[in-house]
């Protein structure tokens, strides 16, 4: 399910692979929209990393949201899930396959965090991404024929426009 106010974007879904990257396109036409593509390739490499960490270890269950909430100079990026148990920000093995997930999110973001839900019903890990520059409102589409005024009623009759004048075609001698 997507809901969407002008600022804000919400997705509910269950972490599996197949799931994510749907949420990284979602995502990416989400910031286009917003105009804040310079922030795509941060924003769903974040969302890609925490949704596999749902996928990886929550528990009881896979569901959980995505939360867009774009402010005039910073994007927040959360992920809810079900699963109380806060993640752990472990020191990067060089030759490691696995575990660099919070470590990338806290290179990439501006800030990062946790916290858990009321009654320790799960958590909440979200990271922020400051804006490029102040972001205005989205605007609503509009036409794209420019707007010409009506002509200039003179008495009964109407005034049109006068046409530039046209040049002569040149003549070209035939061989």
């Amino acid at each position: 399910m997507i809901m969407q106010a002008d600022r804000e974007c919400a997705l509910e879904l269950d972490a599996h692979p197949y799931r994510i990257q749907q949420i990284r396109r979602i995502v990416s036409a989400q910031l286009r929209y917003w105009r804040l593509d310079p922030l795509i390739a941060a924003a769903t490499l974040g969302i890609s990393e925490l949704l596999g960490n749902v996928h990886r270890h929550a528990r009881p269950d896979k569901h959980c949201s995505v939360r867009l909430k774009l402010a005039a100079d910073r994007l927040t990026v959360a992920v809810a899930d079900h699963d109380p148990r806060l993640p752990q920000l472990h020191p990067v093995e060089p030759l490691a396959t696995g575990g660099r997930g919070l470590a990338m999110v806290e290179a990439m973001s501006d800030s990062w965090g946790t916290d858990l839900l009321p009654q320790e019903t799960g958590k909440i890990v979200w990271f922020v991404l400051r804006t490029p520059v102040p972001v205005p409102a989205p605007v609503p589409l509009r036409s794209t024929v420019p707007f010409e005024p009506p002509p200039k009623r003179v008495g009964a009759a109407v005034a049109l426009p006068v046409a530039p004048p046209v040049a002569a075609p040149l003549a070209v001698p035939v061989a």
